[in-house]
């Protein structure tokens, strides 16, 4: 999940760079997946998840430079509704992104699954969650929750450098994903999750609803609501600061 822009607008064509880098991004993830597996030869080797995470870092590089390149097009929901949220953009602006950004991101990501296995019919069927119902949406939120908090702190603290900015999520993402892979996938993105739930046909179960939707999005919601916060006296002082040496 990359920064969260620092204000929301409605920018119609969004919604189909949305649904571009969706499909892209579960068939980049995908992809990486069976190059590590198959032509690179590391599957069942210890350091298949570190090349695994260098190639991440690679294309996350990339989607960072599309979101910037099309004014904010994203694949995850959790990012435009951290975005809508911390942006305080007014009812305009929850709306487009809940009925209009969002299931754009489903279904692009839902054809990009379906371009994969198509295309590489070994391709498997996507995370899985391995431990109960509770204790996956902890797992789910907590991971969400950390990542939220360090990408909506960052474009807080409005960081010029597009490379350390990239870097720091890009590292801190793959490093809460490792810790979680083995409990819920570490997936922190609703539309990914569902797009191979509903490859595999489990996208309308209680347990997916509540692991892969619900809690991330209160975990997201919490998220830019602890950095506002945190972050609330900080931005008063700068503005009276500011105000007094105007008057001087």
């Amino acid at each position: 999940m990359s920064p969260a822009p620092s204000r929301a607008r409605i920018r119609p064509w969004l919604v189909a760079g949305d649904l571009a880098m969706a499909a892209a991004w579960v068939c980049a993830g995908a992809l990486v997946k069976l190059l590590v597996y198959g032509p690179l030869g590391f599957g069942g080797r210890p350091e298949a998840e570190a090349v695994k995470v260098s190639l991440s870092i690679v294309y996350m590089f990339i989607f960072a430079w599309l979101e910037t390149a099309t004014g904010g097009a994203s694949y995850n929901p959790l990012t435009v509704l951290a975005a809508a949220v911390a942006s305080h953009g007014g009812p305009a602006v929850y709306v487009f992104t809940a009925f209009l950004r969002i299931p754009a991101q489903v279904i692009g990501s839902v054809l990009g699954v379906k371009l994969i296995q198509f295309t590489f019919p070994n391709v498997g069927k996507g995370a899985r969650l391995s431990v109960g119902a509770h204790h996956g949406a902890l797992a789910e939120g907590l991971a969400t929750f950390m990542v939220v908090m360090v990408s909506v702190t960052l474009k807080k603290k409005e960081m010029k450098s597009f490379f350390m900015k990239t870097w720091i999520t890009s590292i801190w993402k793959n490093t809460i994903h490792i810790l979680s892979s083995d409990i819920t996938g570490g997936i922190m993105n609703p539309a990914s999750a569902f797009a191979w739930a509903y490859a595999r046909g489990d996208h309308t179960t209680f347990d997916h609803l509540l692991v892969y939707w619900l809690a991330p999005l209160q975990a997201t919601l919490l998220g830019v609501w602890v950095v506002t916060f945190l972050t609330k006296p900080k931005i008063k002082e700068q503005e009276a600061d500011e105000n007094k040496t105007k008057k001087e």
